[in-house]
């Protein structure tokens, strides 16, 4: 009975012991996700025991993916004296290395701050970046603090062209960083033709788009604000794309050059109109020259609206020129 209880004994820390080796044998991970420049044993391996802090392969690229073979990562532990790995049936390990991402954007807004404020370009809005080569965003450490900051550059007015060296946040104890060059003109949102518009033509929403332009191209009285066009007419013919300035536009005529019109002369008890010829064309308010042709003489009124036109108080000597409409 004794021998029997000691057998069972026997065979249970048997059992256990074999257990436990076989728990701590080495398998093959199918993922890995790695916060250095390099890979380490116990990053691909469970179990690894004494060696898992051993590195054996390079790191992906921060923010980057990359892959491994079974094969290599079994021919790089065997040199550590990892005897026996278990590929659990993989062909490959993928290895992630995380990353946190300054995108394009806020290095160029960086940038762009720096050169409004050091060379008086107007705001950072205001200063048009052109790199040389393209500029891609920037991945750092995912525990680096800070960001992205201009720590010099130079800049010629005369040529736009500038030359920067900017800091990156790289880990918690270190920097980096990053050169570019290129070149940063100043621009100002201006009124631009959507597309070509003959004279006359009243503008309208789709015929403007604001778009910024280079300041020194641009010379005086350009016009910014699309709401101080909308509704007004153009002076002359006008292609795509062309910058409208106060000269370009003005108040659509609403009495034309010919055209017949009502002639109106009112006072405080009396009313008289006439049919007449506008010898000039007018917009609302504007002054014009227009002729009864009743009495053949020629009158000043104002255009108070479309084929009509108003007698002011200074034309009171004319109210007997003016013969009733019949």
């Amino acid at each position: 009975m004794i021998r029997t209880a000691f057998a069972l004994g026997l065979a249970l820390s048997l059992c256990t012991a074999a257990q436990a080796q076989e728990a701590m044998h080495p398998v093959l991970k199918a993922h890995a996700t790695v916060s250095g420049d390099l890979v380490k044993i116990g990053d691909l391996v469970e179990n690894a025991g004494m060696v898992a802090k051993v590195a054996i392969f390079r790191a992906p690229d921060l923010g980057t993916t990359g892959t491994v073979s079974a094969d290599a990562v079994a021919a790089a532990v065997a040199k550590h004296a990892l005897i026996g790995l278990d590929t659990a049936g993989l062909s490959e390990v993928t290895v992630r290395r995380p990353a946190r991402t300054i995108p394009a954007k806020e290095i160029e807004g960086a940038l762009a701050q720096a050169l409004a404020s050091r060379y008086q370009l107007g705001t950072a809005k205001d200063v048009a970046i052109t790199f040389d080569g393209i500029l891609s965003a920037v991945h750092v450490d995912p525990s680096a603090l800070g960001e992205a900051r201009v720590t010099h550059i130079a800049y010629d007015p005369r040529s736009g062209r500038f030359d920067a060296m900017l800091d990156l946040p790289t880990a918690a104890s270190t920097r980096g960083n990053l050169h570019l060059a290129g070149r940063a003109v100043a621009t100002t949102a201006v009124v631009t033709l959507a597309h070509a518009v003959e004279r006359g033509a009243v503008l309208k929403d789709e015929d403007i788009v604001v778009e910024r332009r280079p300041r020194a191209d641009l010379g005086r009285d350009v016009l910014s604000d699309p709401d101080r066009v909308r509704g007004l007419a153009l002076r002359s013919n006008l292609q795509t794309g062309s910058v409208l300035r106060a000269a370009d536009v003005i108040k659509p005529e609403i009495v034309l050059r010919n055209e017949a019109v009502t002639i109106t002369y009112a006072m405080p008890g009396l009313m008289l109109t006439v049919r007449g010829k506008a010898l000039e064309g007018g917009a609302q308010g504007d002054t014009i020259s227009v002729l009864n042709e009743q009495s053949k003489r020629t009158l000043q009124g104002i255009v108070t609206g479309p084929g009509h036109v108003t007698m002011g108080t200074a034309a009171r000597r004319l109210a007997a020129n003016l013969t009733p409409v019949r």
